[in-house]
């Protein structure tokens, strides 16, 4: 088959699941890239993996068994990552269901803002007061937020720095800037326990660090005992210096307002191209194994007529026709492992056989075949056994009954 007429054979409603399903897993799999979940989905589809070939090499045993791990993981996976799931669903709905959301992350790159927030961050890491600033990425904050109190106002470098001053009310929680404005202030965030980052980190990092795990939201912290400025985004949290921290906010703004350009494509294609290169392929492997192959076709077998043996007296001289056409329904895979070996057709004479030709019907009970198939046909339905007595045998047994005076 070339690739044309595997197009053909797709059709566009085969394109639309694809793509699709596509997409689905590319999610999903961005997703998990960006929580601590990346081994335990690369566990998943080993063994995803290993059940669809189990399937297509009708391994009735191990798929038997793999179905039942996916039956007990999925509830352990749902009851585990519960709070991803629930993350992850709630992107899909903002990203389909409400575009203002999106539109709204149309804001360019500030360098009057960006500039603010490094003096701010400067002086405070000068001056050791502890500091957490979180600038929205494109992902909805709220849900991860607790208290604070609502400001709408401007960003400049004295207002952070009183926010953060020691002696004010909201100077432990967080700083939100949301479209260049400051929104709230004094905010909790989730903590982070990936302790093994958090080593000799205070809870201004363990909050920054747990709010990157869940958003895409960029986290700056300032450490009140040693004065070192660290950033949070993506699940890790590194100490940074001041031209660092411009480069950071640089890449930022850039990422979640890009300038457009003749490129954007390119940019398209290249970002995560590991992840669309994978949930193309799986998608693509997926349509063929439970698509393509399941799909029912039609086939023929030349089965030769097999038969019981007659009563010693007796032998069959020839069958007509000697080989009968059977014609099965199944899904494709299951044509592949099926050769004309594992199909047979017996014919049962009966006890009571006499020379002469004789007519027996062919029915289903007289074939064995694979379970997967469906016997659609029998061509002829109808064979003849031709049968001949054996002529030693019969005066063999004359004499026997001559002998015993059964018959003069």
């Amino acid at each position: 088959m070339n690739i044309v007429e595997f197009l053909k054979e797709i059709g566009i409603s085969g394109l639309l699941d694809i793509t699709f399903i596509s997409l689905l897993i590319y999610a999903f799999l961005v997703w998990f890239k960006k929580t601590r979940a990346t081994f335990v989905l690369t566990g998943i589809l080993i063994i995803g993996f290993i059940y669809l070939l189990a399937r297509q090499f009708n391994l009735y045993l191990t798929t038997s068994i793999l179905q039942g791990f996916f039956a007990v993981i999925l509830i352990a996976i749902i009851v585990i990552f519960q709070n991803e799931i629930r993350d992850f669903f709630e992107k899909i709905a903002v990203w389909s269901l409400n575009p203002s959301l999106r539109k709204q992350k149309s804001t360019s790159f500030s360098s009057k803002e960006a500039n603010a927030i490094i003096q701010a961050v400067a002086e405070m890491a000068k001056e050791k007061i502890g500091a957490l600033i979180v600038i929205r990425g494109k992902d909805p904050l709220d849900r991860f937020l607790e208290g604070g109190f609502e400001l709408d106002g401007k960003i400049s470098e004295p207002i952070l720095i009183s926010i953060f001053d020691p002696h004010s009310v909201g100077h432990d929680g967080a700083v939100v800037i949301e479209d260049g404005r400051i929104e709230k202030f004094s905010c909790h965030l989730p903590l982070s326990k990936n302790f093994e980052q958090l080593k000799n980190r205070g809870t201004r990092h363990a909050a920054a660090l747990g709010l990157s795990e869940l958003t895409d939201a960029l986290c700056i912290v300032v450490s009140e005992e040693k004065g070192t400025i660290s950033v949070a985004r993506n699940g890790e949290i590194k100490q940074v210096g001041l031209e660092q921290l411009i480069l950071i906010l640089e890449n930022f703004y850039q990422e979640i307002a890009p300038k457009k350009n003749m490129s954007s494509w390119y940019e398209f294609f290249k970002k995560n191209y590991k992840e669309k290169a994978i949930a193309i392929t799986m998608a693509l492997a997926l349509w063929f194994v439970l698509v393509h192959e399941s799909r029912l076709v039609y086939k023929s077998y030349s089965i030769p007529v097999e038969y019981t043996p007659p009563p010693p007296q007796y032998k069959v001289v020839k069958v007509e026709p000697s080989e009968v056409k059977v014609t099965f329904l199944g899904p494709r895979r299951a044509f592949y492992f099926t050769n004309e070996k594992q199909i047979r057709l017996f014919i049962k004479l009966p006890n009571t056989v006499t020379k002469g030709a004789k007519t027996l019907t062919i029915s289903e009970s007289n074939l064995s075949f694979p379970k997967d198939l469906s016997l659609e046909n029998i061509t002829p339905r109808r064979v003849k056994v031709y049968i001949e007595e054996i002529p030693d045998v019969k005066a063999k047994g004359e004499t026997h009954l001559k002998s015993k005076g059964i018959i003069q």
